[in-house]
């Protein structure tokens, strides 16, 4: 689970459910003269039936965000899902608003659930369509010090051999110690053996120029497989940072945490690390 992958949208969603559940503990009507006023939770249905049932359909979009894959339950999408249960309870606190009984007035925990399921649903509908709900709600971090692909050692892709003597440092005969005083002249006169071969140059990346880079993507976008199959093999998330390691047209050959490959069809928008 990623919870960098919440979208602004998804705030506005989890910010209605903790109201709508703050409004189910207030009074449900008011009467005058009357002090001791029902909450939501007196009445089963309403408690756990409208306003549990709207925190319950926040849950759902959350959840199939922050998971890796989208979830179905028989067939339908958990955001769809959860969509569906925000409609449901403001249409429901909507006739309670109305249908308030003769001396009988809506109390503070009507009118505030209703508002707050009221913007719940609005954010649930409102988020794949409205493109400034669908920037990422926590930013991504930077990453301190991106390694190049495979995370060799300073010196280049593929550098050989850590720790051994660089080529054309003087007073490094071989077989010898530098003498203290004489560089580059070993011990007894003998001449400085030649310079060591030059270490082998780094094997050009796939793609020319190409360079691995780490990026991230400002909306979710899904990977395909290399074959060119439109089948998607994962879904890259904002706020995860990714390894680019090839360019293939005008995508890219992307590499997620647990190792797989695929291609990023879609590369606009992308934040280079």
């Amino acid at each position: 689970m990623n919870i960098r992958s919440l979208t602004r949208g998804d705030g506005v969603v989890i910010g209605a459910a903790v109201l709508l559940f703050i409004a189910s503990f207030l009074s449900f009507y008011t009467a005058e003269g009357v002090s001791d006023t029902p909450n939501a939770w007196e009445s089963l249905y309403t408690g756990m039936g409208v306003y549990l049932g709207g925190v319950v359909g926040a849950a759902l979009i959350v959840v199939n965000r922050v998971l890796p894959q989208p979830r179905k339950v028989a067939g339908l999408d958990l955001g769809t899902v959860g969509a569906a249960f925000s409609v449901f309870v403001t249409w429901m606190l909507l006739w309670f608003l109305m249908d308030v009984p003769e001396n009988i007035e809506a109390g503070s925990g009507l009118i505030l659930g209703f508002i707050a399921a009221l913007v719940l649903a609005a954010g649930a509908i409102a988020t794949p369509l409205v493109p400034a709900l669908q920037a990422a709600l926590l930013p991504a971090p930077r990453p301190a010090a991106p390694q190049p692909y495979g995370a060799q050692p300073p010196g280049g892709y593929g550098y050989p051999g850590a720790g051994a003597p660089q080529p054309g440092q003087p007073g490094q005969p071989f077989g010898g110690q530098p003498q203290a005083g004489q560089p580059g002249q070993p011990y007894g006169g003998q001449q400085p053996q030649a310079p060591q071969p030059q270490a082998p140059q780094p094997q050009a990346q796939p793609g020319g120029d190409f360079s691995p880079f780490w990026f991230a993507v400002p909306v979710p976008r899904p990977l395909f497989a290399e074959d060119g199959s439109q089948q998607p093999i994962a879904e890259l998330a904002p706020g995860t940072w990714y390894l680019a390691v090839e360019q293939r047209g005008p995508g890219l050959v992307a590499q997620t945490q647990d190792g797989r490959r695929g291609v990023l069809q879609d590369t606009s928008g992308i934040q280079r690390g």
